[in-house]
């Protein structure tokens, strides 16, 4: 069971790192990264060269996003994803502009070490650049033969999608998986309160704002989030 301070992305001690074939290496709990590499070993086997965008982030590495979005360094969108007039913003509407793509630091279930941002790196076209995009994994887009191998694969190996739909918290990431094992015993220990103590000194911007609605963060980015298929492996 992870501790409080590794829920919240506060400590690193719970994961470890690993390598894939070819170098790329990824930090991740020891279940939930032996996992990952079984699941890329089967993918392998089907011509898929599955390879982890991103995997365990701290509370340090989320707070950097955060304030790079609260400083205009980094694009702001709507929910549809249009662009947003950073000028144009109040504080109130930079905190839900930054909400509406980006997890709350001590909110990102990337803190807990099940979670993995995958693509396949075979399908990349030369030049492509990555964006991790709900089109690059539509049935035209060039993830749609992983995301179709997942979808029949993926519970064998304990894994399934957070977000797999609207739900009117996070926007629909087919990139994203989740090791079950792990996952589904952290979410729900991860709490306002527990919340509310990460933020303690992070001097995060808009961080009163933030506090002032952690209860409704809490439901709409933490709790409104897809359950594994009853095949997926629990242990």
């Amino acid at each position: 069971m992870l501790a409080d301070e590794a829920l919240t992305g506060r400590s690193d001690s719970h994961v470890r790192a690993f390598a894939l074939p070819g170098g790329a290496s990824f930090r991740a709990q020891p279940q939930a990264g032996e996992a990952l590499l079984a699941l890329h070993a089967a993918a392998a086997q089907a011509g898929i060269d599955l390879a982890v965008a991103s995997a365990w982030r701290g509370f340090v590495d989320q707070a950097r996003i955060w304030q790079a979005k609260w400083r205009g360094e980094r694009p702001l969108y709507d929910a549809h994803g249009q662009p947003l007039d950073y000028a144009a913003l109040d504080e109130a509407g930079r905190v839900a502009a930054i909400l509406e793509w980006s997890a709350l630091p001590g909110a990102s279930r990337h803190h807990w070490g099940s979670e993995f941002d995958v693509y396949d790196r075979a399908a990349l076209p030369e030049g492509y650049r990555l964006q991790l995009l709900p089109a690059e994994y539509a049935p035209d887009g060039p993830f749609a033969r992983l995301s179709a191998w997942l979808d029949a694969h993926m519970a064998a190996f304990g894994f399934f999608r957070p977000y797999d739909a609207e739900r009117g918290g996070m926007h629909v990431e087919p990139w994203h998986l989740s090791f079950a094992p792990v996952s589904l015993p952290a979410l729900p220990r991860l709490t306002p309160a527990l919340m509310a103590h990460a933020l303690s000194g992070s001097e995060l911007g808009g961080e009163a704002l933030v506090r002032a609605q952690l209860a409704q963060i809490h439901a709409r980015q933490v709790c409104l989030v897809g359950s594994p298929s009853p095949e997926t492996k629990r242990t």
